[in-house]
């Protein structure tokens, strides 16, 4: 991996298959087994978290699930917005590596015409008004090409909508050399 990071992804796991990347951060939480900017990343997932208690249909290789832990030990204001600042983050990288534009649908859902193609979910431990850590998760659709019935009308991929493989590794690292740098502008540098 290309990282130019000081922290975020330095350790970094890739799973073949795991329940949730989201599950598997907040379980070495649990345990007090993580450091600062890990990243937990799957190519299948089979019981995925959206928002609002939603599956994210992870069910096939060659697309992107990844979920990362950050201290901050900052004031909450200090996170203001912080889900669409991700989202941005995520097309402009996309937007850099392959030339194509997609649209941010508030508060954390990627589209296409109207189709999702990728979704975040932040989670945070709070203690009075200081966030203690945050727990993102990043589901894109890049390479996926078959959706089952009750989605298909709602979300798309990368490759289905534009006809391209990409690399989901770049993305993933570029996304790390982006997002640090904005992150450490908002709560300093851990």
């Amino acid at each position: 991996m290309n990282l130019n990071t000081k922290f975020l992804g330095k350790e970094f796991k890739n799973y073949k298959e795991i329940d949730s990347t989201q599950l598997e951060i907040w379980r070495r939480i649990e345990n007090n087994n993580i450091s600062n900017g890990t990243i937990i990343s799957a190519n299948i997932q089979t019981n995925g978290i959206g928002t609002h208690g939603r599956i994210w249909h992870t069910d096939q290789e060659n697309d992107i699930a990844f979920s990362f832990f950050i201290q901050t030990d900052c004031n909450i204001c200090k996170l203001d917005g912080i889900t669409i600042e991700i989202a941005e983050t995520i097309i402009q990288v996309i937007k850099k590596l392959y030339n194509i534009e997609l649209q941010i649908k508030k508060p954390n859902d990627i589209v296409f015409k109207n189709r999702k193609i990728g979704g975040i979910l932040c989670q945070t431990k709070l203690i009075g008004e200081i966030v203690k850590y945050i727990v993102v998760g990043i589901g894109i659709n890049t390479n996926k090409t078959y959706f089952t019935k009750d989605i298909n009308e709602i979300a798309s991929s990368i490759k289905k909508e534009f006809g391209i493989t990409v690399n989901n590794n770049d993305i993933i690292v570029e996304f790390c050399n982006v997002f640090e740098e904005k992150i450490i502008k908002r709560i300093g540098d851990n």
